[in-house]
């Protein structure tokens, strides 16, 4: 099963990548962008609730889904690129098995423990 849901993050990943090229952005911008959403790693300078709050709005799939919508339904290309982006990065992250965060540390997340120590 692991590997199944691995296989369908690497989809996902794919098609937000391919969904850019359909709109006409050049083929480097989404690879530009992906990792920006990490910034919001910058919640865990206050604690690990606020971390976890940030990390989770911007690695949250529906939280993008919605933006592509709204994107989509607007005609504004900013926010679709915005979503496209944002579900593009939440399913890499998910590939290499970094899932949601947990207020009660950054390695506790919805797909089990990550990091050095884990058992």
């Amino acid at each position: 099963m692991n590997l199944l849901l691995k296989l369908e993050s690497v989809g996902i990943l794919l098609a937000c990548y391919v969904a850019t090229l359909a709109l006409g952005h050049a083929w480097w911008l989404f690879f530009a962008l992906l990792l920006l959403p990490d910034i919001s790693m910058v919640g865990y300078v206050i604690n690990n609730k606020w971390g976890a709050v940030l990390y989770n709005i911007f690695h949250h799939q529906g939280i993008a889904v919605l933006l592509i919508g709204i994107g989509w339904y607007t005609g504004q290309q900013t926010v679709l690129l915005a979503g496209l982006v944002l579900l593009g990065h939440s399913a890499m992250d998910r590939m290499l098995g970094y899932g949601l965060k947990y207020a009660s540390s950054f390695q506790d997340t919805h797909l089990g423990k990550i990091g050095k120590n884990v058992d």
